[in-house]
């Protein structure tokens, strides 16, 4: 059973990210040089980015938790197999950042140039990217072939 102090919390705790996120997002609109149409202030577009990332990370975290806390709760036994994905998606992580080589960006005109540790983990991303992509389409075609297969044999 659901205890009720424990929804209220979550309940005014999403209400109180809810009415940041109004806030920021409101003030980020209003900081536009030259009022209509003009080009957003630089710590305006930061701000909602490191508020972008703050929430991301808290929802990572929330779900880790959360996940974590019911599964040992419900069978203690599968947190084992959570420990080998959590292990495997670092494997994961390893590998891509391995891959990254961090070359210098080609025909960049921006006034800032990007740091070798930018370029290392843009590159990682981009290489995470792709081998999720690539399983992702390997699992949709495996699962349609291994579907196809067991309905021949019924």
């Amino acid at each position: 059973m659901e205890n009720p102090l424990y929804a209220k919390i979550f309940k005014w705790i999403s209400w109180a990210l809810l009415i940041i996120s109004v806030v920021l997002a409101a003030w980020a609109f209003t900081r536009y040089n030259g009022g209509h149409g003009g080009a957003p202030e630089e710590n305006a577009v930061q701000t909602m980015l490191y508020w972008a990332y703050a929430m991301v990370i808290l929802a990572l975290i929330a779900v880790f938790c959360v996940g974590i806390y019911v599964t040992a709760k419900n069978d203690p036994k599968s947190l084992v197999r959570i420990g080998i994905a959590i292990a495997a998606a670092a494997a994961l992580c390893l590998v891509a950042y391995l891959l990254a080589s961090g070359a210098p960006a080609l025909n960049y005109s921006g006034s800032k140039l990007p740091t070798a540790g930018e370029l290392k983990l843009t590159d990682t991303v981009l290489n995470l990217t792709y081998i999720l992509g690539v399983a992702a389409i390997v699992a949709i075609v495996a699962g349609e072939v291994i579907s196809g297969i067991r309905k021949n044999k019924a």
